[in-house]
């Protein structure tokens, strides 16, 4: 997965000189040249959305050991392109301001005003970007989380499960064995029951024969 985040990397940063170069290009342009690397930035630009959309992907396939550093680098691309995006909105509202003046001439000069009108509503425009931003990547790692979460509670709830069958079978195994037990200390009990009368008779035998032999003396 990281050779994929790697060979993402190297296309940012390909397309993000060229778009670079180019929107340092464009106030220094007029005319139909100007038209088509505005059109040509705009376009490499989606393509650059498309790409950190992949790289995003890419971060999530990550071992969550190894994500922190990618997220890291992730997060300074896309300051990258929001800065990048900036300057080329700066300069399409230049070039549009040049058209606007060359079309009506003095009754263009309220359009610098219009600028930093447009300016500033995009700056906000951007910054609630990156705390929606913000929010989506805390609650993609909150799910991330979650996941983690319930998949070691399944590993604990299986651990438990054969914790008590084995806990089952111990009872049982104890269970039998004091039933062993106490039939063989009632066989002893009754065994020296037995002895105890055999003895008993052969002393009364004994007894009795002393008896009558000193009787028939």
């Amino acid at each position: 997965m990281s050779s994929d985040f790697e060979a993402y990397e190297q296309d940012f940063g390909t397309l993000t000189a060229e778009i670079t170069n180019k929107v340092g290009r464009i106030p220094k342009l007029s005319g139909e040249e100007k038209t088509q690397l505005v059109l040509n930035v705009d376009k490499q630009l989606e393509e650059v959305r498309e790409l950190m959309e992949q790289m995003d992907l890419e971060v999530r396939e990550i071992p969550v050991q190894s994500r922190a550093m990618f997220n890291s680098r992730l997060k300074s691309y896309k300051q990258e392109v929001e800065k990048l995006e900036k300057d080329f909105k700066r300069s399409r509202i230049a070039y549009s301001d040049e058209v606007r003046n060359e079309l009506l001439g003095d009754d263009a000069g309220s359009s610098e005003n219009q600028r930093a009108h447009l300016l500033d509503n995009t700056e906000k425009l951007e910054r609630s970007s990156r705390r929606l931003e913000a929010g989506y990547q805390i609650a993609v790692e909150t799910e991330q989380i979650g996941q983690e979460m319930l998949s070691n509670l399944n590993t604990d709830r299986e651990k438990i499960q054969r914790a008590r069958e084995r806990l089952r079978e111990t009872d049982a195994n104890l269970g039998k064995s004091s039933r062993i037990l106490t039939g063989m200390l009632r066989r002893i009990i009754q065994n020296r029951f037995l002895v105890f009368i055999l003895g008993a008779i052969i002393l009364i035998t004994i007894i009795l024969a002393l008896y009558f032999n000193l009787r028939g003396r």
